[in-house]
């Protein structure tokens, strides 16, 4: 009765090893329908995951689904945005006072850009901060080439509507498809909010600044100047100015224009205070409110023109001179 006792546990241990053996034969089967071995498997999923951002389980969803790790990324971004695309509807009409200003210049040209969202958290977000990337990289795209030969400078803005039918940089997407996959990924409504462009000929120059500007240290990013503020300041050297000095002379009016938020430029002869207090070159100056900015603009030779200061939140769609 013992022998048969442990020649019974002998078998039943057998067939326990082979039952095993035949799900372990299914379970490698899963990755070795599409061509893998099942560490290429692993691999391709780790690959994917990384590339795209979303999850383990929807991107072995999608390797299931595809054999081609192309295909299984085109179907991810097709369902994210579906995903975003019904998120978006969700949380329409939910305020976005947050976001960033993007600051994006190219040689005599420039663009800012304005994106908001729900929450500084999600501002902070490196996938967020690709989006505004991608807003002003449309933008400038968008104008490129036109308008060569210019005698003075041109300046063109954007509404929400205008931006969100521009195409990306990287894949010729529409920006209203990047909204939805970048709704989809983080859960906050979103708002491509305004843009603006400048171009001006050789011998002038952009003044730049943005204020409020978020650490430094992702090389993708590196093009582009984040912040909750932002300005664009166009100005005309004469034959007598220094050119060693535009980077810094344009750095400063742009901390200016953010600082003290004029509403036109005025002229030389303004004198300072009563009305004239929110024109430009009457305003005390912001590094030295002993003189006026016309006061230590004169000196360089450079005429201010024009400008344009963004701040994220702001009540009015588009802020600008006269």
């Amino acid at each position: 009765m013992l022998r048969m006792t442990v020649l019974g546990r002998a078998l039943i241990s057998r067939e326990r090893g082979a039952l095993a053996g035949q799900l372990f034969g299914l379970y490698l089967a899963r990755f070795l329908h599409a061509g893998f071995p099942v560490l290429a498997g692993k691999e391709a999923l780790v690959k994917l995951r990384k590339k795209t951002g979303y999850s383990f389980v929807n991107c072995k969803k999608a390797l299931e689904k595809f054999d081609d790790v192309k295909e299984a990324e085109v179907w991810l971004h097709e369902q994210a945005q579906k995903e975003g695309w019904s998120k978006a509807s969700k949380l329409r009409g939910r305020k976005t006072q947050e976001g960033l200003i993007g600051l994006l210049q190219e040689g005599n040209s420039a663009v800012m850009v304005e994106v908001n969202c729900e929450t500084d958290f999600v501002a902070r977000n490196v996938k967020f901060q690709h989006l505004v990337q991608q807003v002003a990289i449309g933008t400038m795209l968008h104008y490129r080439g036109t308008r060569n030969q210019l005698s003075t400078y041109a300046k063109c803005f954007l509404t929400s509507s205008e931006l969100s039918q521009l195409r990306t940089g990287c894949d010729g997407s529409l920006l209203m498809d990047q909204l939805a996959l970048a709704t989809g990924k983080l859960g906050e409504n979103m708002v491509l909010k305004r843009a603006v462009w400048v171009l001006v000929p050789e011998k002038f120059f952009i003044g730049s600044y943005v204020h409020g500007a978020l650490p430094e240290g992702n090389p993708a990013l590196s093009n582009m100047l984040f912040g909750k503020y932002g300005a664009l300041v166009i100005c005309s050297p004469s034959e007598q100015s220094e050119k060693s000095d535009f980077a810094e002379l344009g750095w400063r009016l742009g901390q200016h224009v953010v600082g003290m938020a004029p509403l036109s430029i005025g002229s030389l002869e303004d004198e300072p205070g009563g009305d004239c207090e929110t024109k430009m070159l009457a305003q005390p100056f912001l590094l030295d409110p002993t003189i006026s900015l016309g006061q230590y603009v004169q000196p360089t030779g450079v005429s201010v023109l024009d400008f344009v200061r963004f701040e994220c939140g702001e009540d009015t769609e588009l802020s600008t001179s006269e």
